[in-house]
């Protein structure tokens, strides 16, 4: 079974597995799919993270494909260009080198079993072939329209004769097709040590950029232990520092002294619940969250059983807590693959913002990421800007384990700083509730804090939760904003949940994507 965002991209992956290949393969073939498909959200030019479980060694591996910033880029450069924040847009954003391939490789080369291009040959035909332009890239193209222009010119592939092109246009991307060939035949090596490398720090020096050709030669894909905790008799999975994914366990050590049963679903005390202990854990994120290379970050004790019960022991049931976050943004992809052998792939891709730094080289026709722009100019911030470091990232994919240690549910979303919340709602609606995937994806959600890049400690809520329940929580204290029905503000979650009856997916209205099953 595949799952993801964008249905030709799970069809991909869907005729990979159904060629033998692995899980690992069938992902990489997503990825590089969307890549063609979604491209405002995901593509050559972001980082990625992989979760997954390999099946006949019975562990869990995961993957930092996450890019440093260059050798060149430091605080005292953007004090001379008289800047005291990265732009959130442009060069001067991309300061960090794109990830997302090198894991690609480095997974194929220790997991695949089909040749490397084969994996890129569905993303080269929806390239150079066309396929039609989802709700979600027409949207933000339109948004994106006048960055496009600006960092990638009036012949950049997205803007098809200058213009955005409405849903439903068939577009094609012939220099991404071009690309993609390169890579297929020259490896994914190819990116960093080759000419695509060159053009890329070529066209980023033209506008400004700080990256150069050995800052993409030195890059390299890090194999990491990923960290778990217990819950309710499961094994909850994330990966390690620079993601944001240990907030999500701190939250369910938090919820476990709570019997969400007696709390009921879909009440103000459980939105209120989950609410405060997200607030609880991303105050120790915004804390410690950084390159765990360029600082001590105590995970053990963020982690343990002990210290839960003290964050615990802070909650109020009836009154919200005050909290003030910092900012994050989102423009992710999430997939979920379960192949034959019970291999499981957990992975998320990313450009950061919609379109990433909006720099598309036209004759490479893809976005780099703008990932840089998370960094701070400050001194005395965690995040501070270093040449070599790689910045706190948002994206977590999640794996359940059961009791026997194989793989229950595996699960993740986009949407920055929604995506430990959403992952939240999913697990304590299938793991406590017994909901299916689909159903927990289904249900009103809700986003507490900075979503897209936007300030806020407001508490958004989709506009089907009951009115009755909005004004309990805002009798709480709860600073509620009323969202519409469906909209992506929640992001687009995915899910595949293992049995012995089968597989069961969940695949999220809010996105173009499909369940793909054998």
């Amino acid at each position: 079974m595949v799952v993801c965002p964008h249905y030709l991209a799970s069809t991909a992956g869907l005729n990979i597995l159904s060629q033998g290949g692995s899980a690992v393969d069938a992902a990489i073939a997503v990825q590089a799919a969307l890549a063609v498909v979604y491209p405002h959200m995901t593509g050559l030019g972001g980082d990625g993270f992989w979760l997954g479980y390999d099946a006949q060694a019975q562990q869990l591996y995961g993957l930092n494909g996450s890019g440093r910033a260059g050798a060149g880029c430091d605080r005292a450069l953007f004090a001379r260009l008289g800047l005291d924040t990265i732009p959130q847009r442009g060069p001067q954003a991309a300061i960090t080198v794109p990830g997302g391939v090198s894991a690609w490789g480095v997974a194929h080369q220790r997991f695949g079993r089909l040749s490397w291009a084969d994996l890129l040959q569905p993303a080269i035909a929806l390239a150079e072939g066309g396929y039609p332009v989802s709700p979600s890239q027409a949207h933000w193209t339109r948004v994106n329209q006048a960055d496009l222009i600006a960092y990638g010119g009036a012949s950049t592939p997205f803007l098809p004769g200058g213009r955005a092109p409405h849903a439903g246009t068939q577009v094609v991307n012939l220099p991404l097709g071009k690309t993609l060939r390169r890579l297929a035949t020259g490896g994914p090596q190819a990116f960093y040590q080759g000419d695509i490398a060159a053009e890329l720090v070529a066209y980023l020096r033209n506008l400004g950029g700080l990256l150069s050709v050995d800052d993409f030669a030195r890059h390299t894909t890090t194999w990491v232990e990923p960290i778990a905790t217990t819950y309710r008799g499961y094994q909850v999975c994330q990966l390690p520092p620079n993601t944001q994914g240990f907030t999500v366990l701190q939250m369910l050590n938090v919820l476990e002294g709570f019997n969400l049963h007696t709390v009921g679903h879909g009440t103000a005390d459980y939105y209120h619940l989950l609410v405060e202990a997200t607030k609880l854990a991303f105050a120790d994120r915004d804390r410690w969250l950084s390159d765990p290379d360029f600082s001590d970050i105590p995970l053990t004790e963020l982690l343990s059983k002990a210290y839960g019960d003290r964050r615990r022991a802070r909650l109020s049931m009836a009154v919200a807590q005050n909290y003030s976050a910092s900012e994050v943004g989102g423009g992710t992809t999430y997939t979920a693959v379960v192949d034959g052998a019970g291999n499981a792939v957990s992975i998320i891709q990313s450009n950061y913002f919609d379109f990433g730094s909006a720099v598309v080289p036209p004759n490479l026709g893809f976005p780099l990421q703008n990932r840089g722009a998370l960094f701070s100019l400050n001194s005395d911030h965690l995040n501070a800007l270093e040449p070599g470091k790689r910045p706190f990232h948002t994206l977590m994919p999640g794996l359940v384990l059961n009791s026997e240690g194989r793989p229950h549910l595996v699960l993740g979303t986009m949407g920055g700083e929604g995506q430990p919340q959403t992952q939240l709602a999913l697990l304590t609606r299938i793991l406590d509730f017994g909901f299916a995937p689909q159903t927990a994806i289904d249900l009103p959600r809700w986003v507490w804090g900075r979503t897209w890049g936007e300030a806020s400690t407001q508490l958004a809520v989709e506009s089907r939760i009951p009115a009755a329940v909005r004004q309990a929580l805002i009798d709480r204290g709860h600073q509620l904003t009323i969202a519409p029905a469906w909209t992506s503000q929640m992001g687009h979650a995915h899910a595949i949940q293992v049995s012995a009856e089968g597989l069961r997916g969940g695949c999220d209205l809010r996105s173009d994507g499909a369940i793909a099953c054998l």
